[in-house]
């Protein structure tokens, strides 16, 4: 497939979002990746035929199947998909678990057992191009792993529009970077095509900076000759000199006669050439912008050593009326609480004042109930920051109107914070409405107002970009106090986290949590 000088804007926007993109598209999985915002999914469509142009042409023949980020809404040919029983059909439901009467009750399957039939159709229909948007968002890490492994399998051309580093870089051998000015096809997994960005980047910045210095040199270079300019104008006029000092005259009039007088006024219009062209190069030097580096905190670890501590027991996992409920001891005592339904066992646990934790398993295996636990235990001396994984319109509208009651200097140091998190904190100061991502930013921008002994994050790299990723691993590597993060993030828990607390699946619909 060739895309042309591919345009797009959308009916009724004043800027297209798409714009020059040029392309050729192989065999093999490209990574599309960029900022939240930048024209992905509207790339993706156009591909797809799903949105014409505005400008610009896509040459191809092929047939293009795309999946959306969102795989609640079953696919049109899941009914095909379920009756056969091919050997393909048979090998792709392995590869990925699915089970054979998910199909005619895909109403009640949860996210993930949405998305394992999702890929399974696009891949059982055999696409010559096949668009993933998000495949890994929202799934616990056997289904990323299982998505991973029939995605490696797919050899037509692959397009993964992904936050998901690890998932990028296990497939990409090539990635589409995706700016505000520019899209760049630069070779090799994510990780590589990153650090050639970011050298690109740094190298352009030098740049910029060696013209505006320049620049600068003959702006001042350019004022000094005007002044000499005028100087030697004064000195040859013919104003205020005695009508009868013919010798002044004289020697004036000769520089005018020899063009002495016009020597600096060209020497002047020299140097305004030079700086006209010094301004155009600094201007023409474009660095993307970005809203990232590092954040100061003024926190410190809470004096009291340990912030969370609680003997084994046992956590109910069937969401009933009592769920949550911690029971120390066996399953005896779950049961004398009326508890007689799945459990999730859980040893003696603490959290330090410095300890950063990860908190890993399978999605429905109890992960929330034990974060509540952790909550609902803190002493009233440990302030405590909570991003979850999806907030509330309560708590949205909550987030908003404390920003708009926070004083000049507590406001700068909110926004301080989103802004080196990889958002433009101008929309929020505007009244935009904010993204989930900006949201949960400004959430974590606002808690640490209250200099939280703890921050406690649900999937906090669920709707951010890689830079806004990137970003947030910084901070909350950085971050001296203690930390429990819930996440499916590979990379996230490797940089920022060094006790890993996590929960298997036994017998019976129990679980069981391991310290590692």
């Amino acid at each position: 497939m060739n895309l042309t000088n591919i345009g797009y804007t959308y009916p009724g926007a004043a800027e297209p979002v798409l714009s020059g993109i040029t392309l050729a598209l192989t065999p093999g999985w490209c990574g599309i990746v960029g900022d939240n915002g930048c024209g992905k999914t509207t790339l993706a469509r156009v591909v797809c035929s799903q949105l014409a142009p505005s400008e610009g042409t896509l040459t191809h023949g092929l047939v293009c199947a795309m999946c959306e980020q969102d795989a609640n809404m079953a696919p049109a040919r899941l009914a095909e998909f379920a009756c056969d029983y091919a050997s393909d059909a048979v090998r792709l439901r392995a590869r990925l678990g699915v089970q054979d009467d998910w199909p005619w009750r895909f109403d009640e399957l949860s996210g993930g057992q949405h998305k394992r039939l999702q890929v399974a159709v696009a891949l059982w229909e055999h696409p010559d191009l096949l668009v993933m948007d998000e495949p890994t968002n929202h799934v616990d890490a056997p289904t990323r792993r299982a998505i991973m492994g029939a995605l490696a399998e797919f050899h037509g051309i692959g397009l993964l529009i992904s936050h998901d580093r690890e998932l990028l870089d296990a497939l990409c051998r090539r990635c589409l970077f995706m700016g505000p000015r520019s899209a760049v096809i630069r070779p090799g997994t994510w990780s590589e095509g990153a650090a050639q960005e970011e050298r690109e980047r740094a190298e352009a910045s030098h740049a910029r900076d060696v013209a505006r210095t320049e620049a600068a040199r003959i702006r001042r270079e350019a004022e000094r000759r005007r002044q000499r300019a005028e100087q030697s104008a004064a000195r040859r006029s013919l104003r205020g000199v005695d009508p009868r000092d013919h010798d002044t005259r004289e020697k004036i009039g000769r520089a005018v006669v020899t063009g002495k007088d016009g020597v600096a006024g060209r020497s002047r219009a020299v140097a305004a050439a030079r700086l006209e062209r010094a301004e155009r190069a600094a201007e023409a030097t474009f660095v993307e912008r970005r809203y990232d580096g590092s954040v100061w905190m003024d926190v410190q670890p809470s004096a009291r050593k340990v912030l969370f501590r609680a003997a084994a027991g046992a956590l109910p996992l069937d969401g009933g009326a009592s769920a949550g409920a911690y029971a120390a001891g066996a399953r005896e005592d779950c049961a004398a609480t009326g508890e007689t339904g799945p459990v999730l066992r859980v040893p003696a646990l603490t959290i330090g004042n410095t300890e950063h934790t990860a908190l890993v398993g399978a999605n429905g295996s109890g992960k929330t109930t034990l974060v509540r636990q952790v909550m609902e235990r803190l002493g009233p001396d440990v302030p405590c920051c909570y991003v979850p994984q999806e907030p509330t319109e309560a708590e949205r509208r909550s987030a908003l109107v404390r920003l708009g009651a926070l004083l000049p200097d507590e406001r700068g140091f909110v926004l301080g914070i989103v802004a080196r998190l990889n958002s433009d904190p101008a929309r929020l100061l505007e009244g935009g409405e904010p993204s989930p991502g900006e949201l949960r930013k400004l959430m974590l921008a606002l808690g640490m107002l209250d200099k939280p002994a703890l921050i406690v994050m649900d999937e906090p790299t669920n709707h951010l970009d890689l830079h806004s990723t990137q970003a947030l691993q910084e901070l909350l590597a950085g971050f001296p106090g203690a930390l429990l993060l819930v996440s499916h993030d590979a990379a996230l828990l490797d940089a920022t986290t060094s006790t890993r607390w996590e929960i298997e699946r036994t017998g019976e619909g129990d679980a069981v949590l391991r310290v590692r």
